[in-house]
């Protein structure tokens, strides 16, 4: 018997989690950019966030989904803090969906194998043989909406022996009569299953089965617990998700954990009691009995959500200041992001250009740091380092937004030949700046294959990198000198280091080339090199195009603008 459960429970499992995904990511394919266009238009208004992180839940079939992808958002600037934490109460309530899905169609004397097979036969053929990739998609979405509901049946199979035994019934009473224990177990069982629709569907199903005995309004009550668990659970895959990703985006992470916990928290003496489970039955229409104990579980999960979502939402800004006295603002956030853009300034022009001339210095200084932790990363095989980069490249890119959202507004004042002049230059400072994060994250994917694929550098060409590493690193200190004091000198000798490295950039090919000849490197670890190389050189082509607009004096007139067909 045991041999069959597990059994049944491992290929039923396999076949829920794979056909859910196939749904998700069909889901996503036909909806899945305008789901990003919404979550990222998001107003700031509370509640229709709430309502988006719900919809987005339910279409796509995973709360863990739509938290990584509202992380996701936080790291790319797009959503707040604030937004994020009300689209992740939305995300409670919609994951609530599947519960019900599964007591809807899991039940009763209803064959789920009489409806899941033509669904699996029609998604399969409407993948194979879809014209268009909408087609295809949508056959996705039938052929996991059918494999999802095998899966079930097959765990419902499984579980079939488990009502017999009186040994697993005391057990699992045992547990949800100890709420503290089935509160753990439902979060561990979510933690390892990365998905709390599975880890309740599973529940549901042994209920369902009487493995936690007959006795309805005890089952009910027992099983509660186990479902709270699962609300902690899932918590852990935006925590994972946000493990790489900015301080802001842990923030959303964090406040996911603290709303399910302090949930939780305050429901447990209620389900211990046996009062939610009496709130539960008192609400609902229909009799407690086998055939509506899954829905009763489903309605639980539900009330559980919308409660906790309904009494959040309107202390959101304190829960805001609550995590970031948990999680404060660093020393480097503040190092990292504009904050001396004053809008104020605007209508004093020459002053606002200065402002925005200062915040471009701090941009070009994060340039910086980004190239030196990529190439670091590449010599050194530093993940750590690597992943520093990219979120470095973050800093950059909401740099270039916010100076190039103030320099045009800037441009709709009445502004003297000198500042009109000068602006524009500075645009295109701002745009230098930005490539040379991109080329940085370049050579980060580049870092990336070598160690994927254990590829090692020669010694020549680790010594080839140092020098091409600190030829870069002295031309930014000489553009960053040029662009603070206007120094036209620094400026003209970062045009020296900017021939240095294009002479690099030839010989070191040559050297390559002798090298693989030589056998001492192979042909992908060459590549993998060259590749670096170019990006180097390219960030070299930017940073000349900064030092010419220093010697131009800022103004277009006497700039020799270089223009690198590779940028």
């Amino acid at each position: 018997m045991i041999k069959d459960v597990i059994f049944g429970v491992a290929g039923g499992l396999g076949l829920f989690l794979f056909g859910m995904g196939l749904m998700s990511d069909g889901l996503k394919e036909v909806a899945g950019q305008k789901l990003k266009n919404i979550l990222a238009s998001l107003t700031k208004h509370r509640v229709i966030a709430v309502m988006v992180g719900a919809l987005t839940t339910c279409l796509i079939q995973s709360s863990s989904a739509t938290t990584v992808m509202t992380v996701g958002f936080v790291n790319a600037g797009l959503l707040t803090l604030k937004q994020a934490l009300c689209v992740v109460l939305g995300a409670n309530v919609g994951t609530t969906f599947t519960a019900w899905l599964v007591s809807t169609f899991g039940i009763g004397a209803m064959k789920i194998t009489a409806y899941a097979l033509p669904a699996i036969g029609i998604g399969f053929l409407l993948k194979i043989i879809g014209r268009t990739q909408k087609a295809r998609s949508v056959g996705s979405i039938i052929l996991g909406f059918g494999l999802l509901f095998i899966g079930i049946g097959f765990m419902k199979d499984a579980f079939d022996p488990l009502k017999s035994s009186v040994q697993v019934q005391q057990a699992l009473i045992w547990l949800g009569q100890n709420p503290l224990l089935a509160v753990l177990a439902g979060a561990i069982l979510t933690m390892a299953l990365q998905s709390s629709s599975a880890s309740i569907m599973i529940i549901q199903v042994l209920a369902f089965q009487g493995a936690f005995g007959t006795d309805w309004d005890l089952v009910l009550r027992v099983t509660i617990p186990f479902i709270l668990g699962d609300n902690i659970g899932t918590t852990i895959t935006a925590q994972l998700a946000a493990l790489q990703t900015s301080r802001n985006s842990k923030r959303t992470a964090m406040g996911h954990t603290i709303f399910n916990v302090l949930g939780v928290a305050y429901i447990l003496p209620l389900a211990w009691t046996g009062l939610f489970g009496r709130m539960v039955t008192s609400i609902t229409p229909w009799q407690l009995s086998q055939t509506t104990i899954m829905a009763e579980m489903a309605f639980a999960h539900s009330l559980f959500n919308i409660f906790n979502t309904i009494l959040f939402l309107p202390i959101i800004v304190w829960l805001e200041k609550i995590i970031m006295k948990i999680m404060p603002v660093t020393q480097q956030e503040l190092m990292e992001k504009p904050v001396v853009l004053e809008k104020h300034l605007l209508n004093t022009p020459v002053i606002a250009l200065e402002q925005a001339k200062r915040e471009i210095i701090r941009m070009a200084r994060t340039s910086r740091k980004a190239l030196r932790r990529s190439v670091n990363g590449i010599i050194n095989d530093d993940r750590k380092m690597l992943a520093s980069t990219r979120q470095t490249e973050d800093f950059i890119d909401e740099f270039q937004s916010e100076i190039t959202i103030y320099l045009s507004a800037l441009s709709q004042r009445n502004l003297s030949d000198v500042v009109s002049t000068g602006l524009p230059v500075l645009l295109h400072t701002v745009n230098d700046l930005e490539r040379i994060g991109d080329h940085a994250v370049n050579i980060v994917e580049i870092a990336e294959r070598k160690i994927e694929q254990k590829l090692v550098f020669s010694k020549q060409a680790l010594e080839e990198t140092n020098q091409m590493r600190k030829e870069v690193d002295q031309m930014f200190d000489f553009v960053i000198e040029a662009l603070e004091n206007n120094d036209i000198n620094a400026a003209k000798s970062a045009l020296s280091n900017e021939a240095n490295l294009n002479k690099m950039q030839m010989d070191f090919r040559r050297s390559h080339v002798q090298r693989m000849t030589d056998g001492v490197c192979t042909a992908i670890a060459g590549l993998i090199f060259i590749d670096m190389v170019d990006n180097v050189e390219k960030i070299g082509d930017h940073l000349t195009n900064i030092a010419q607009s220093v010697i131009g004096g800022l103004q277009w007139e006497g700039v020799e603008a270089k223009t690198s067909p590779t940028s």
